[in-house]
């Protein structure tokens, strides 16, 4: 008999779903957590390439004592519309959306926490508008894409098999990001696992995207080598590194190459994490606060 029941979602600070609508008429998601702080710029958390605002939400209660949080889904995620030309799967459309974000919820001025391709837009909209970023986390992504890590994800984006149940899930996504989590407990798999499928109306899990987004992905070509330039352009702009040491999508080499163009750039390095850290490791969860508490301004 197979087991429907998804995995129980870990206790959450109080939190609000915020809906609005892309300039091209797609209907959007995210969830806000705390209340906006005097003098505290919102942080705002980008997902990754399939991957959704829920894996934010052990870092977003935690941040949520000292500011507000945004942790919105990418269109083609989660419980954002799914856009009927895949060819907009792509940075330059998601990060219209991001400023149509910040513009609806008023945000002058935000933190970003990006992991994977939410760190890329956090470097383009700094690069861009310096004076609307007051710092950025890059979660395992830098100005240098491995060419062999991208391949790997456009091996399976968009492109795995259906599951049953849960216990199915939970074992593809562990053929998929065993090597980057190693040691992860079982619950520790099983919460993954509600953060990247969502039950239908069955029961039955689905992975929570677009598999279209694949398409896209493969459609455009090699690894991007216009990184570097963009990285450049964000002298003014604080930037905290969190990299898996196993990652196979941003390089030690990389990290250091980061650091001689930016000696003040801060870096933490999480030994059992590859592509990517979770951001609920507490040596992470203390390189952000620190990171946080020196944005502040002082009194």
């Amino acid at each position: 008999m197979m087991e429907r029941k998804p995995p129980k979602p870990p206790t959450a600070a109080t939190s609000r779903k915020f809906r609005w609508r892309s300039t091209d008429g797609l209907g959007l998601y995210s969830r806000i957590y705390g209340t906006a702080a005097p003098q505290a710029p919102t942080v705002l958390c980008l997902p990754g390439l399939t991957r959704n605002g829920r894996d934010f939400e052990a870092l977003a209660p935690h941040l949520a004592a000292q500011c507000q949080v945004v942790c919105p889904d990418l269109r083609g995620r989660g419980f954002s519309a799914r856009d009927p030309h895949w060819r907009n799967y792509q940075p330059s459309t998601y990060l219209t959306d991001v400023r149509q974000l910040m513009a609806a919820l008023g945000l002058e001025r935000v933190v970003i926490v990006g992991t994977s391709l939410g760190g890329i837009l956090g470097m383009m909209l700094g690069a861009v508008e310096p004076e609307r970023v007051a710092g950025i986390v890059l979660n395992d992504i830098g100005p240098e894409i491995e060419a062999a890590g991208l391949e790997r994800i456009r091996g399976y984006t968009g492109m795995l098999p259906p599951v049953g149940d849960w216990a199915e899930a939970i074992e593809q996504l562990r053929s998929v990001y065993g090597k980057a989590w190693p040691g992860l407990s079982d619950d520790g798999w099983a919460i993954v696992a509600r953060r990247s499928y969502r039950a239908d109306s069955s029961g039955v899990p689905m992975l929570d995207y677009d598999p279209r987004i694949g398409d896209a992905l493969r459609a455009a070509g090699p690894a991007p080598d216009g990184l570097w330039p963009t990285f450049c352009r964000l002298d003014s702009v604080p930037i905290l590194v969190i990299h898996g040491a196993l990652s196979d999508i941003l390089r030690a080499e990389t990290v250091e190459r980061m650091r001689r163009r930016r000696p003040d750039l801060e870096c933490v390095t999480v030994s059992d994490r590859g592509h990517m850290p979770l951001l609920d490791e507490p040596p992470v969860l203390s390189a952000i606060d620190r990171f946080l508490a020196r944005l502040q301004p002082k009194k």
